[in-house]
């Protein structure tokens, strides 16, 4: 096992999981705002001109939008967990070129871009399901509008840590 300086390098920190974790917070306290107000039966899948075609009972309706953002939450927490310990046994802090912590910190935290389009699309049928009325973008817009921003940030991160390795390179 490598040194104590290791395991304060690779340790597991919340941060890394921050946003699913938030993510997660608000859809349960969406859950709880809306779950009182909601119909019997549940619309949860609209038609292109937004009329409703699907309905579900409220509990189960609830079980498949929160279920998946705890698995989501929970990966996320186990994936960087794993992935420090990993670290820790068999890196040495003196010799990497990019800072794992970078990389925990956006592997933790991409999870939420999955979660930002469950929540939306939560809010969406809550509030269509209490006052009849959708969110401005469609689901299919926010999600591609989602993605695109993911993939500019991860772009970012690919383009500076490729810089980090070359520049270690020369040196």
């Amino acid at each position: 096992m490598k040194s104590t300086n290791a395991r304060s390098v690779f340790a597991f920190r919340w941060k890394y999981v921050s946003l699913p974790l938030i993510m997660l917070l608000l859809a349960v306290v969406l859950t709880a705002i809306f779950y009182g107000r909601l119909p019997f039966p549940v619309a949860y899948h609209f038609q292109p001109d937004g009329a409703p075609d699907k309905w579900a009972i409220p509990g189960l309706f609830i079980l498949w939008m929160l279920v998946p953002q705890f698995l989501l939450t929970l990966g996320a927490m186990a994936l960087t967990f794993i992935i420090s310990r990993v670290a820790m046994r068999f890196l040495d802090p003196k010799s990497i070129v990019i800072d794992p912590r970078r990389i925990m910190l956006l592997t933790g935290n991409m999870v939420a871009l999955a979660q930002i389009i469950l929540v939306y699309a939560l809010l969406d049928i809550f509030l269509y399901n209490t006052s009849q009325t959708h969110l401005g973008l469609s689901l299919l817009i926010f999600a591609l509008i989602v993605m695109v921003v993911g993939g500019i940030i991860l772009g970012a991160f690919f383009v500076r840590m490729m810089k980090q390795v070359l520049a270690s390179n020369k040196n």
